[in-house]
């Protein structure tokens, strides 16, 4: 009896226990669930503050995070009058660590320091040597010295970064090359806490990069041409201009934080959510290598396609052609590249869609006639320095249409660097507008069979 009695107790004991500790346990894999949503559907602001994610850290001050973008005498400059002015071979980078007030109806800033007045006129934009590029720019004017800037009618509370959407956005290589790195570079250290003022506003060209520009700025973009209810915008910092590496190129000794092109991939990575990191994966997953061909329609097309695509497919790989109205679906496109081991294209700025292939896929381009400087310069090296294997297949002068246009002789085959010399639009006027290919297939395919071969197939 007295046995039976405790067997009682002992099981409402239990009983109790559970109902008291199962409830917390749920609360507490609940409250983890919600944690790790809020880690990774971070968006940006919400009504209840600010998400965390990974950019989210302890922050330096503002006035180090904006030194580290100079060094020497701009260094200096910068520490003893808030400003600095850095003048490199492709862009001219300035940087206030004190208020600085942006008319957006004068197109004018003003920075109020003790030295006398100087005044800076400005085109926001990564290639200050390309005139015709810089043409495309609006100009806006700093104004630095003793002065009485307009009076606020926006405060902001992080510092501005100020560049252009303009020059030659339009074409994806320049759209990246021009633009988009150039902003990782100067502002990645930031971890997201800058604000964005765009020049030569352009609401597509956001709209296509949002993951990026979110990625790279928790508080949004300003068109700084838009006058609504007062223009002044004040900052207590800013940077006006991008730095400017090189093609598809990033200089880690000369960023603050040391970034490489393997962590600018990895950023987009992370911006896209890319289910593939390495070929690897692929290789896993599908039976036959996919190979992406990318179709050019009116310049520099491949004038027997369906002959290669056949070849291509005998030698096993699993084919998908893509034209120009496909990539305009510029996030869904670039998650399909990142599908594929391989990817062939004439030259052309289709080929910037290297960035999204899988770390180690094979990229090979169709170099046409006298484009082997902009071929290497602009795709070959880049792709080896993000960490892609690169192919390159030179056309001999019977894979040219243009061989059929004139005689052997002629400047145009026998002596491109003649054509070269009248002039860049003389040049492209022939090798890059009027020039077709029409590629060997028996010699092509040994360049495709060494491509299995790096996939290691």
């Amino acid at each position: 009896m007295e046995e039976s009695k405790r067997l009682v107790c002992s099981s409402s004991t239990f009983l109790i226990s559970l109902f008291i500790i199962l409830p917390l346990v749920y609360c507490a894999f609940f409250q983890i669930d919600r944690w790790k949503e809020n880690l990774t559907n971070w968006d940006g602001n919400s009504s209840t503050g600010k998400k965390i994610n990974e950019d989210v850290q302890e922050q330096e001050p503002l006035n180090s995070l904006l030194r580290r973008l100079v060094r020497g005498d701009q260094r200096i400059q910068l520490e003893d009058n808030g400003f600095a002015y850095l003048s490199e071979l492709h862009s001219d980078i300035y940087i206030a660590s004190k208020e600085v007030r942006f008319d957006t109806n004068a197109s004018k800033i003003y920075i109020n320091t003790s030295q006398a007045l100087e005044t800076y006129k400005v085109r926001p934009y990564a290639l200050k040597g390309d005139e015709t590029g810089m043409n495309l720019v609006a100009p806006i004017e700093i104004q630095v010295g003793n002065i009485t800037p307009p009076a606020c009618d926006y405060i902001h509370d992080v510092s501005a970064i100020v560049f252009s959407s303009g020059g030659f956005v339009g074409n994806v290589f320049h759209e990246i090359n021009d633009v988009i790195i150039p902003l990782f570079i100067t502002t990645r250290h930031f971890r997201s806490d800058v604000k964005f003022m765009i020049t030569d506003f352009q609401p597509w060209f956001i709209n296509k990069y949002e993951k990026i520009f979110t990625r790279l700025s928790r508080h949004g973009v300003i068109n700084a041409a838009e006058i609504a209810n007062g223009t002044v915008h004040c900052f207590p910092g800013a940077v006006v201009g991008l730095k400017y590496h090189g093609y598809l190129a990033l200089n880690m000794s000369d960023i603050p934080g040391g970034y490489s092109m393997f962590d600018f991939r990895d950023f987009l990575m992370k911006s896209y959510k890319f289910k593939i990191k390495d070929v690897s994966q692929l290789i896993k997953l599908n039976e036959k290598p996919k190979l992406l061909l990318l179709s050019r329609m009116k310049t520099r097309t491949l004038v027997n396609q369906d002959e290669v695509v056949k070849m291509m497919e005998e030698l096993g790989f699993q084919v998908v052609i893509v034209t120009p109205d496909m990539m305009s679906y510029f996030d869904e496109f670039a998650h399909m590249v990142n599908s594929f081991s391989v990817m062939v294209g004439v030259h052309g700025a289709g080929l910037t869609n290297e960035l999204f292939l899988p770390n180690e896929a094979v990229m090979i381009q169709v170099v046409p006639l006298a484009l082997d400087w902009p071929g290497n310069a602009y795709y070959g090296a880049p792709a080896k320095r993000m960490g892609l294997q690169y192919l390159e297949y030179k056309i001999e002068l019977e894979e040219s249409t243009l061989y059929d246009l004139y005689p052997s002789d002629h400047p145009v085959i026998a002596d491109p660097e003649s054509i070269k010399l009248q002039g860049y639009q003389a040049f492209r006027a022939i090798y890059l507008d009027k020039q077709n290919v029409k590629i060997n297939v028996a010699r092509f395919r040994k360049t495709l069979i060494e491509a299995i071969r790096l996939l290691g197939r």
